[in-house]
């Protein structure tokens, strides 16, 4: 029998960057990213972008950033408060990169039914890694039409 990678929910490190060749990528698809959601200065990939000091689930995105396109790659140990606050934000379009947890309750209550998702294919790898991240990733595209599902081979 085969051993399980370790798993260490709540205690791995949670904010490393996305890749910038994904960003390349989602902008040729989607357009110029103009707000990140959820940065720091150091690992920002827009122009303007909210920091820990703000906390961004107390900003009202849409009202602060209407017409926009906000990225959001949150903390993957807590993704539900996120999740929450993409499906009621609306006047702006906002792209939520996370695991591909679509067994998960915060998929199913605020993922499913309101938002374009789109696997990704293949993995990504984190600035400051230099392996692919163990699970499969996905997009969670709010504010882009018809709820739907596909996958998107990025690279």
């Amino acid at each position: 029998m085969t051993a399980m990678p370790a798993q260490r929910p709540g205690r791995s490190k949670q904010d490393y960057g996305t890749p910038w060749d994904f960003i390349r990528a989602v902008q040729r698809r989607f357009g110029n990213i103009d707000v990140d959601l959820a940065a720091r200065r150091d690992n920002a990939k827009a122009p303007r972008w909210i920091g820990p000091a703000r906390n961004s689930l107390r900003v009202c995105w849409s009202r602060i950033y209407l017409r926009s396109l906000g990225w959001l790659n949150p903390p993957f140990d807590n993704i539900e408060p996120w999740a929450a606050k993409c499906a009621v934000e609306t006047g702006l379009r906002i792209i939520m990169l996370t695991p591909a947890s679509v067994g998960t309750n915060w998929f199913a209550d605020h993922v499913h039914g309101r938002a374009w998702v789109l696997a990704l294919s293949p993995r990504l790898t984190f600035e400051g890694h230099e392996d692919p991240f163990p699970k499969d990733c996905m997009l969670s595209l709010f504010g882009f039409g018809k709820p739907r599902f596909d996958l998107w081979r990025w690279k």
